[in-house]
Formats: structure tokens, sequence, C-alpha cells
């Protein structure tokens, strides 16, 4: 996989969790029942965007065309946070 077609990926993947993100964080407001669950998720999804971050930082000094060993795992997860819609919940 091209470092390009990995940073794409990631790109779509965070803006899709800072989405969730505000998400949760307004429907903290709606409920004093169900405001907990919602901010506990609004943080593990900033743990996420974090990690994110992060493997964009090491990404972008890298060469956009050249390959790049990338797991099957990380690819999965990204996809799962591509496809997942917070704002159905």
């Amino acid at each position: 996989m091209k470092v390009k077609e990995l940073l794409k990926l990631i790109n779509e993947a965070e803006v899709n969790v800072r989405i969730a993100i505000v998400t949760f964080s307004m429907r903290a407001n709606e409920s004093p029942y169900t405001s907990f669950e919602f901010i506990q998720e609004s943080l593990k999804l900033q743990d996420v965007l974090n990690d994110l971050t992060k493997i964009k930082a090491e990404l972008k000094g890298m060469d956009p065309e050249a390959d790049i060993e990338v797991s099957e795992n990380l690819i999965k997860w990204l996809k799962e946070l591509i496809n997942f819609k917070a704002h159905l919940f």
C-alpha cells in the first residue's frame, strides 16, 4: 500500500471520529440518565483521535509514493472507523 493511500484512509477515519465526538458530546446534554455514557464514549473517541494523529504524524515525513507494509488489522480498524455512524445512536 502506498503512503498516500494510507493517509487518505486515516484522514477519512479522523473526520468520522471528529463527527462522532461532536455527536456524542451533544447527546450528553440531552438526558441526565445517559449523559455519562455519551461522555465516556466521547473520551474513548478522543483517545482514538490521538492515536490517529500520532500515526498520521509518523507518515507525514515519508514519501507519499513509497510503498509501506501495513498490517491487515490496521486497515480493518481504519475501515471500521470510516464506517462508524455515530449520528445513528
